[in-house]
């Protein structure tokens, strides 16, 4: 039976490409399986060199928010991005994943981004914030890590006021909001 009860339509379970973890089945699962599954087979990273689900926690105003990273690259004992996806208009998640990228890891910044709908990608410098490519092809080959590792930066994001900036961002942009105050429920009245 599909449940539609929810924010999402939920049709059972799947397996987690990269862990074997049951999860609920839903669109948006549906297309984080296919990012790991292209990472993966596409483009030659292996599933060890995957963390899915990673979060990072805030708390402001006493609004806490929970935030997910959908998959990080760690090459060589690096982080070397994140991936974050979300349906509908990338632009919109730039800011939120380049703060996340660089508080995610607590050594360095993590220096590239990436925010996808699952159609359409963009590859971000986290540094400047900075979108480098546009489309889904943006998305580093295994190929191409080795090289990149070099190129970038493994800096330090540790000044106390920059790193609650990107904490508060996280907490605007990455909070439930649909229903503050009220159930989420379908109404039965209606």
């Amino acid at each position: 039976m599909i449940d539609t009860s929810g924010h999402h339509i939920v049709y059972g379970v799947l397996q987690d490409y990269l862990t074997g973890e049951t999860l609920p089945d839903t669109d948006d699962e549906r297309i984080r399986q296919g990012l790991a599954r292209l990472l993966v087979e596409q483009l030659g990273y292996g599933k060890d060199e995957l963390e899915p689900r990673l979060t990072i926690n805030s708390c402001f105003n006493n609004n806490r928010v929970q935030t997910l990273i959908e998959l990080t690259a760690r090459i060589n004992g690096r982080r070397l991005f994140i991936l974050r996806y979300g349906p509908g208009s990338l632009v919109t998640r730039e800011t939120a994943a380049v703060a996340a990228a660089r508080i995610l890891d607590p050594e360095y910044r993590i220096p590239l981004a990436i925010v996808t709908n699952g159609r359409d990608a963009e590859l971000l410098e986290t540094g400047r914030g900075k979108v480098l490519a546009n489309g889904m092809d943006c998305i580093p080959h295994r190929n191409q890590a080795g090289a990149l590792l070099q190129e970038y930066v493994f800096e330090p994001f540790t000044d106390p006021g920059r790193r609650d900036k990107a904490l508060r961002i996280l907490n605007v942009f990455d909070q439930e909001v649909c229903c503050v105050g009220t159930s989420c429920a379908p109404d039965a009245n209606q």
